[in-house]
């Protein structure tokens, strides 16, 4: 009598469920079995269904270590666990990172990618890593981005801007994993683009745009195809945010398949300019738009329909005090995730170094919580586990 065997497709179908630490050791089975595991369909898949399972990935510093050193953190953590007990599901989570230099900026798929930098003389050199944390793997370093941008005489590399902004995404169209660089010449006004694509072996210009400012906050946000930074639209290198005019805010959105770019503008709602720069995330998928409002209110937008011009919808509008924030935060807090439903948020108040969770349903502060061990500055990224290798197969 024949052996019977299941078919491939329903192996895969059933392997595409579960999570990866399993499949990481079912690939010990035998040869067929580790190729299906890693096979692209089934590495394209498992992320899918990872997505009901949600989670996020927080990053946060931590100053307790040494007198005078920050040392950089990562933990990946189930939504569900987190609004629980935010403060104990980090710490059950975090992974420090050997480099202190290390700055995520930004996650895609399961795989996270992480800039850093090193200060020669008179220029200074970038490359990135990526990093799997389900699978525990990590990439070689990317060939390096060196710019002369210290020095203020005119040249090819007279880069003045400093820490460069950089963001990391997904290009469905090529299945490729991109990383973008934005320098700013002002002497020359210019803005250049310099993208690297894993497994590529080099950094390569794709776009020279005018001149114009972006505001502080270095990683671009992945959404729709796009890598997207909060910007200012004028004809200038530098600004006051004082000056500024609420009609100058937008977002400069880079399309990473057609090395393009566009402005956006923000919600209809933002209608004058927050006391301190607002803040870029993303919610379950969707751009969000974070800030404070005469210094009284937490204000977050969600945009469902991103790319359709001042599209967004108000998901909190919560004063300070209610949120039992009593002294006007100088940093705005940064909403980390939140339920299905939109009911439940945590947030983080970096300033007074506590997560609150907030209930919007029923309009009520259900529990703040301290931050651990001198943790401070929380971010969040939308992530789930998955098999993407952090360098091509």
């Amino acid at each position: 009598m024949a052996k019977e065997t299941f078919p491939i497709e329903l192996i895969v179908e059933i392997l595409s469920w579960l999570p990866v630490k399993p499949l990481i050791r079912f690939r010990c089975v035998s040869k067929t079995w580790k190729s299906l595991i890693f096979h692209p369909i089934m590495v394209k898949l498992h992320p899918q269904r990872s997505s009901k399972n949600p989670h996020v990935l927080l990053t946060f510093e931590d100053n307790n270590r040494n007198n005078d050193n920050c040392y950089s953190f990562a933990a990946t953590c189930s939504i569900r666990r987190l609004l629980e007990n935010p403060s104990s599901t980090v710490e059950d989570g975090c992974y420090q990172f050997n480099d202190k230099n290390h700055f995520v900026v930004g996650v895609c798929n399961g795989l996270v990618c992480l800039l850093n930098s090193l200060d020669r003389d008179d220029y200074e050199e970038y490359w990135v890593r990526f990093w799997n944390p389900a699978t525990r793997t990590m990439s070689e370093d990317s060939p390096r981005l060196s710019l002369h941008w210290r020095k203020y005489k005119t040249g090819r590399n007279d880069w003045v801007c400093g820490y460069p902004r950089c963001g990391f995404g997904y290009d469905g169209l090529s299945d490729t994993y991109k990383v973008v660089i934005i320098l700013s010449n002002v002497k020359l006004q210019r803005t250049e683009v310099r993208v690297h694509c894993v497994g590529d072996t080099r950094w390569r210009k794709t776009l020279t745009c005018p001149v114009f400012p972006f505001m502080e906050q270095l990683d671009g946000k992945f959404v729709g195809g796009t890598v997207n930074w909060l910007a200012l639209h004028m004809s200038s290198s530098y600004y006051r945010w004082e000056d500024v005019n609420v009609n100058e805010i937008v977002i400069f959105s880079y399309d990473l398949n057609t090395q393009t770019y566009k402005y956006l503008l923000l919600p209809d709602g933002l209608s004058e300019v927050p006391h301190v720069e607002p803040i870029l995330g993303v919610l379950k998928g969707c751009m969000c738009l974070s800030h404070e409002h005469r210094r009284t209110h937490f204000v977050v937008w969600q945009m469902m329909d991103f790319g359709v011009e001042k599209s967004g919808t108000q998901l909190l509008n919560v004063s300070y005090q209610h949120l039992q924030v009593h002294d006007f935060p100088s940093c705005p807090m940064i909403p980390l995730c939140m339920t299905e439903n939109n009911d439940l948020f945590l947030l983080a108040n970096n300033e007074g170094e506590e997560f609150v969770v907030y209930n919007r349903k029923d309009n009520r502060v259900q529990c703040t919580e301290g931050f651990k061990n001198g943790k401070f500055s929380f971010f969040s990224y939308d992530y789930v586990q998955s098999l993407v290798f952090p360098y091509p197969n």
